[in-house]
Protein backbone atom coordinates (compact mmCIF):
# COMPACT_ATOMS: atom_id res chain seq x y z
CA UNK A 1 0.00 0.00 0.00
CA UNK A 2 1.73 3.42 -1.14
CA UNK A 3 1.73 6.45 1.58
CA UNK A 4 -0.76 8.92 1.19
CA UNK A 5 0.69 12.47 0.55
CA UNK A 6 -1.55 15.08 2.03
CA UNK A 7 -0.82 18.94 0.75
CA UNK A 8 -2.18 21.76 2.94
CA UNK A 9 -3.91 24.84 0.42
CA UNK A 10 -3.43 28.09 1.64
CA UNK A 11 -5.98 30.44 0.52
CA UNK A 12 -6.36 33.72 1.67
CA UNK A 13 -3.78 33.05 4.23
CA UNK A 14 -1.24 35.43 6.42
CA UNK A 15 2.52 35.52 5.24
CA UNK A 16 5.24 37.16 6.33
CA UNK A 17 5.28 40.79 5.92
CA UNK A 18 7.65 44.16 6.48
CA UNK A 19 5.35 45.10 9.11
CA UNK A 20 4.40 41.58 10.46
CA UNK A 21 0.95 40.67 10.50
CA UNK A 22 -1.10 40.29 13.88
CA UNK A 23 -3.44 37.24 12.56
CA UNK A 24 -1.96 34.05 11.73
CA UNK A 25 -4.74 32.02 9.93
CA UNK A 26 -3.31 29.61 7.37
CA UNK A 27 -0.15 31.65 7.37
CA UNK A 28 2.90 31.47 5.00
CA UNK A 29 5.81 31.92 6.94
CA UNK A 30 8.71 30.75 4.66
CA UNK A 31 9.75 33.87 3.53
CA UNK A 32 11.23 33.83 7.18
CA UNK A 33 12.65 30.33 7.74
CA UNK A 34 13.99 30.57 4.28
CA UNK A 35 16.09 34.08 5.16
CA UNK A 36 19.70 33.95 5.72
CA UNK A 37 19.56 34.39 9.89
CA UNK A 38 18.15 30.54 9.59
CA UNK A 39 20.86 29.71 7.36
CA UNK A 40 23.31 26.88 8.53
CA UNK A 41 20.66 26.20 11.64
CA UNK A 42 19.46 22.46 12.91
CA UNK A 43 16.66 21.82 10.99
CA UNK A 44 13.61 18.91 10.75
CA UNK A 45 14.40 16.14 8.30
CA UNK A 46 12.12 16.12 5.54
CA UNK A 47 9.98 12.26 5.36
CA UNK A 48 10.59 11.13 8.93
CA UNK A 49 9.34 7.87 9.35
CA UNK A 50 6.83 7.35 12.19
CA UNK A 51 7.70 3.98 13.70
CA UNK A 52 6.53 3.53 17.36
CA UNK A 53 8.07 0.18 19.35
CA UNK A 54 6.04 -1.20 22.02
CA UNK A 55 7.51 -1.33 25.54
CA UNK A 56 6.97 -4.66 27.27
CA UNK A 57 4.05 -4.63 29.64
CA UNK A 58 6.33 -5.11 32.46
CA UNK A 59 8.66 -2.16 32.18
CA UNK A 60 5.24 -0.04 32.13
CA UNK A 61 4.80 2.04 35.38
CA UNK A 62 7.81 1.42 36.78
CA UNK A 63 10.95 2.73 38.53
CA UNK A 64 13.95 1.74 37.77
CA UNK A 65 16.08 2.57 40.74
CA UNK A 66 19.27 2.68 38.38
CA UNK A 67 21.33 5.37 36.12
CA UNK A 68 19.10 6.43 33.22
CA UNK A 69 22.45 6.88 31.54
CA UNK A 70 21.58 3.51 29.97
CA UNK A 71 17.92 3.07 29.52
CA UNK A 72 18.30 -0.70 27.98
CA UNK A 73 14.63 -1.85 29.20
CA UNK A 74 13.18 1.04 26.32
CA UNK A 75 13.43 0.11 22.96
CA UNK A 76 14.32 2.81 20.40
CA UNK A 77 11.38 5.27 19.53
CA UNK A 78 8.77 3.86 21.93
CA UNK A 79 8.33 7.06 24.43
CA UNK A 80 6.04 10.08 23.54
CA UNK A 81 7.20 12.69 25.76
CA UNK A 82 10.33 12.97 28.69
CA UNK A 83 9.21 15.63 31.80
CA UNK A 84 12.06 15.84 33.74
CA UNK A 85 13.95 18.12 36.23
CA UNK A 86 17.60 16.95 36.38
CA UNK A 87 19.95 17.33 39.87
CA UNK A 88 21.69 20.80 39.89
CA UNK A 89 24.95 19.52 41.04
CA UNK A 90 24.95 22.30 43.80
CA UNK A 91 25.84 19.91 47.21
CA UNK A 92 22.05 18.71 48.29
CA UNK A 93 21.79 15.42 49.39
CA UNK A 94 20.92 13.45 45.92
CA UNK A 95 24.07 15.00 44.36
CA UNK A 96 27.52 14.23 43.11
CA UNK A 97 29.90 17.05 43.27
CA UNK A 98 30.54 17.22 39.61
CA UNK A 99 33.00 20.42 37.99
CA UNK A 100 30.92 21.67 35.31
CA UNK A 101 32.12 20.05 32.62
CA UNK A 102 31.30 16.26 34.29
CA UNK A 103 27.70 17.61 35.19
CA UNK A 104 27.27 18.41 31.25
CA UNK A 105 28.48 15.28 30.30
CA UNK A 106 26.00 13.08 32.93
CA UNK A 107 22.88 15.03 30.89
CA UNK A 108 24.22 14.84 27.71
CA UNK A 109 24.15 11.12 28.40
CA UNK A 110 21.30 11.11 29.66
CA UNK A 111 19.45 12.76 26.64
CA UNK A 112 21.25 11.19 24.37
CA UNK A 113 19.71 7.97 25.13
CA UNK A 114 16.44 10.00 25.56
CA UNK A 115 16.67 10.89 21.94
CA UNK A 116 17.17 7.22 20.96
CA UNK A 117 14.16 6.28 22.93
CA UNK A 118 11.60 8.79 21.80
CA UNK A 119 9.43 8.08 18.45
CA UNK A 120 9.76 10.98 16.12
CA UNK A 121 8.26 14.38 16.97
CA UNK A 122 8.43 13.24 20.56
CA UNK A 123 8.98 16.13 22.96
CA UNK A 124 11.64 16.54 25.46
CA UNK A 125 10.59 19.14 28.37
CA UNK A 126 13.52 20.24 30.94
CA UNK A 127 13.26 22.23 34.23
CA UNK A 128 15.77 23.82 35.35
CA UNK A 129 16.96 26.77 37.34
CA UNK A 130 20.06 28.86 37.00
CA UNK A 131 22.54 29.13 39.82
CA UNK A 132 25.13 31.55 41.46
CA UNK A 133 25.87 35.04 40.85
CA UNK A 134 29.60 35.58 41.25
CA UNK A 135 29.61 34.61 38.74
CA UNK A 136 26.11 33.37 37.68
CA UNK A 137 25.73 30.27 35.58
CA UNK A 138 22.94 30.11 33.18
CA UNK A 139 22.47 26.32 33.30
CA UNK A 140 19.69 26.67 30.41
CA UNK A 141 21.66 28.16 27.96
CA UNK A 142 24.67 25.02 28.28
CA UNK A 143 21.65 22.71 28.01
CA UNK A 144 19.99 24.53 24.88
CA UNK A 145 23.70 24.24 23.43
CA UNK A 146 23.83 20.46 24.42
CA UNK A 147 20.35 19.26 23.33
CA UNK A 148 20.85 20.78 19.83
CA UNK A 149 24.47 19.34 19.78
CA UNK A 150 22.41 15.77 20.73
CA UNK A 151 20.00 16.74 17.36
CA UNK A 152 17.05 18.33 19.63
CA UNK A 153 15.04 20.75 17.43
CA UNK A 154 14.09 23.71 20.22
CA UNK A 155 10.74 24.33 20.60
CA UNK A 156 10.75 27.46 23.14
CA UNK A 157 10.92 27.96 26.65
CA UNK A 158 8.26 28.35 29.50
CA UNK A 159 9.33 30.91 32.14
CA UNK A 160 7.61 29.62 35.25
CA UNK A 161 6.68 32.48 37.36
CA UNK A 162 7.13 31.46 41.28
CA UNK A 163 6.36 34.63 42.39
CA UNK A 164 3.27 34.13 44.71
CA UNK A 165 5.12 31.19 46.50
CA UNK A 166 8.50 33.12 46.53
CA UNK A 167 10.50 33.29 50.16
CA UNK A 168 11.27 36.50 51.93
CA UNK A 169 14.71 36.04 51.90
CA UNK A 170 16.98 39.15 51.79
CA UNK A 171 19.60 38.29 49.87
CA UNK A 172 20.11 41.53 48.26
CA UNK A 173 23.44 42.00 48.07
CA UNK A 174 24.16 46.12 49.33
CA UNK A 175 20.84 46.76 50.92
CA UNK A 176 19.54 50.42 48.49
CA UNK A 177 23.17 50.94 47.26
CA UNK A 178 24.33 50.69 43.84
CA UNK A 179 27.53 48.41 45.20
CA UNK A 180 26.79 45.26 44.43
CA UNK A 181 22.76 44.91 44.27
CA UNK A 182 22.10 41.23 44.11
CA UNK A 183 19.12 39.35 42.01
CA UNK A 184 16.65 36.96 43.27
CA UNK A 185 15.32 34.86 40.57
CA UNK A 186 11.64 33.43 41.60
CA UNK A 187 11.36 31.93 38.33
CA UNK A 188 12.86 28.45 36.13
CA UNK A 189 13.03 27.43 33.00
CA UNK A 190 10.67 24.85 31.01
CA UNK A 191 12.78 23.93 27.99
CA UNK A 192 11.32 22.58 24.96
CA UNK A 193 12.54 20.09 22.25
CA UNK A 194 11.29 17.66 19.87
CA UNK A 195 13.20 14.75 17.94
CA UNK A 196 13.99 15.16 14.27
CA UNK A 197 10.93 16.75 13.51
CA UNK A 198 8.51 19.93 15.15
CA UNK A 199 5.19 17.34 14.49
CA UNK A 200 4.06 14.45 15.64
CA UNK A 201 2.16 12.03 13.85
CA UNK A 202 -0.96 10.25 15.70
CA UNK A 203 -1.61 7.07 13.39
CA UNK A 204 -4.07 5.22 15.94
CA UNK A 205 -6.47 8.28 16.78
CA UNK A 206 -5.59 8.26 20.34
CA UNK A 207 -7.86 11.16 22.62
CA UNK A 208 -6.52 14.19 23.32
CA UNK A 209 -7.58 14.86 26.88
CA UNK A 210 -6.43 19.27 26.69
CA UNK A 211 -9.50 21.50 27.16
CA UNK A 212 -10.09 24.55 25.24
CA UNK A 213 -8.80 26.90 28.14
CA UNK A 214 -5.81 24.68 29.47
CA UNK A 215 -4.90 24.57 25.89
CA UNK A 216 -5.17 28.99 25.76
CA UNK A 217 -3.18 29.01 29.26
CA UNK A 218 -0.52 26.67 28.47
CA UNK A 219 0.45 27.70 24.88
CA UNK A 220 1.43 31.04 26.56
CA UNK A 221 5.35 31.47 27.49
CA UNK A 222 4.66 32.33 30.90
CA UNK A 223 3.19 30.17 33.79
CA UNK A 224 1.95 30.89 37.17
CA UNK A 225 1.86 29.09 39.98
CA UNK A 226 3.24 28.02 43.40
CA UNK A 227 6.47 26.44 44.02
CA UNK A 228 6.08 22.66 46.11
CA UNK A 229 7.23 22.75 50.00
CA UNK A 230 10.21 20.58 50.04
CA UNK A 231 9.04 19.62 53.68
CA UNK A 232 5.55 18.67 52.33
CA UNK A 233 7.12 15.97 49.62
CA UNK A 234 9.80 14.77 51.54
CA UNK A 235 12.44 15.59 48.86
CA UNK A 236 15.11 18.48 48.42
CA UNK A 237 13.81 19.48 45.49
CA UNK A 238 10.50 18.62 44.12
CA UNK A 239 8.47 19.76 41.45
CA UNK A 240 4.50 20.70 41.74
CA UNK A 241 2.02 18.28 39.53
CA UNK A 242 1.05 21.24 37.78
CA UNK A 243 3.97 21.23 35.67
CA UNK A 244 4.24 17.47 34.52
CA UNK A 245 0.60 17.89 34.32
CA UNK A 246 -0.11 20.69 31.79
CA UNK A 247 3.36 19.53 29.71
CA UNK A 248 1.51 16.63 29.37
CA UNK A 249 -1.60 17.63 28.32
CA UNK A 250 -0.51 19.85 25.35
CA UNK A 251 2.44 17.17 24.23
CA UNK A 252 0.81 13.67 24.54
CA UNK A 253 -2.33 11.73 23.70
CA UNK A 254 -4.32 9.64 26.24
CA UNK A 255 -2.51 6.19 26.58
CA UNK A 256 0.95 7.08 25.73
CA UNK A 257 4.25 6.95 27.52
CA UNK A 258 6.11 9.71 29.81
CA UNK A 259 9.55 8.84 30.63
CA UNK A 260 11.20 11.00 33.65
CA UNK A 261 15.15 10.23 33.78
CA UNK A 262 15.34 11.57 36.50
CA UNK A 263 12.48 10.65 38.93
CA UNK A 264 13.00 11.92 42.27
CA UNK A 265 9.92 12.09 44.15
CA UNK A 266 8.00 10.86 41.22
CA UNK A 267 5.83 13.81 40.59
CA UNK A 268 5.80 13.02 36.80
CA UNK A 269 4.59 9.73 37.59
CA UNK A 270 1.57 10.86 39.18
CA UNK A 271 0.83 13.33 36.81
CA UNK A 272 1.05 10.85 33.82
CA UNK A 273 -1.42 8.62 36.11
CA UNK A 274 -4.11 11.32 36.63
CA UNK A 275 -4.21 12.45 32.97
CA UNK A 276 -4.49 8.48 32.22
CA UNK A 277 -1.02 8.00 30.41
CA UNK A 278 1.82 5.47 31.22
CA UNK A 279 5.17 6.08 32.86
CA UNK A 280 8.85 4.80 32.86
CA UNK A 281 10.96 6.54 35.58
CA UNK A 282 14.73 6.28 36.60
CA UNK A 283 16.58 7.41 39.94
CA UNK A 284 19.67 6.31 41.26
CA UNK A 285 18.78 6.77 44.80
CA UNK A 286 17.19 4.14 46.75
CA UNK A 287 15.09 6.29 49.28
CA UNK A 288 13.64 8.85 46.57
CA UNK A 289 12.61 5.34 44.06
CA UNK A 290 10.68 4.20 47.84
CA UNK A 291 9.40 7.22 48.24
CA UNK A 292 8.05 7.70 44.81
CA UNK A 293 6.60 4.40 45.29
CA UNK A 294 4.71 5.40 48.31
CA UNK A 295 3.52 8.78 46.48
CA UNK A 296 2.12 6.37 43.81
CA UNK A 297 0.75 3.53 45.50
CA UNK A 298 -1.01 6.07 47.54
CA UNK A 299 -2.63 8.01 44.65
CA UNK A 300 -3.93 4.60 43.24
CA UNK A 301 -5.52 3.68 46.60
CA UNK A 302 -6.85 7.70 46.49
CA UNK A 303 -7.91 7.30 43.13
CA UNK A 304 -9.92 3.84 43.43
CA UNK A 305 -11.51 4.49 46.34
CA UNK A 306 -12.87 7.63 44.25
CA UNK A 307 -14.63 5.71 41.78
CA UNK A 308 -15.84 3.26 44.01
CA UNK A 309 -17.72 6.34 45.38
CA UNK A 310 -18.40 7.49 42.72
CA UNK A 311 -20.25 3.70 41.68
Amino acid sequence: MKAQKFYIQRKNGTKTSSFGTPGRINHDSSKFYNSRLYQGLIQEKKNVEYIENQIEEKYINKIFCKSSESMDELPDNSVHLMVTSPPYNVGKDYDDNLSLDEYRDLLKRVFKETYRILVPGGRACINIANLGRKPYLPLHSFIIEDMQSIGFLMRGEIIWDKGSSASSSTAWGTWLKANNPVLRDIHEYILIFSKETFSRKNPTKRKSTITKEEFLEYTKSIWRFSAERASKVGHPAPFPVELPYRLIQLYTFEGEVVLDPFAGAGTTCLAALKTKRKFVAYDINNNYCSLAEKRIQKFMQELNQRNLFDI
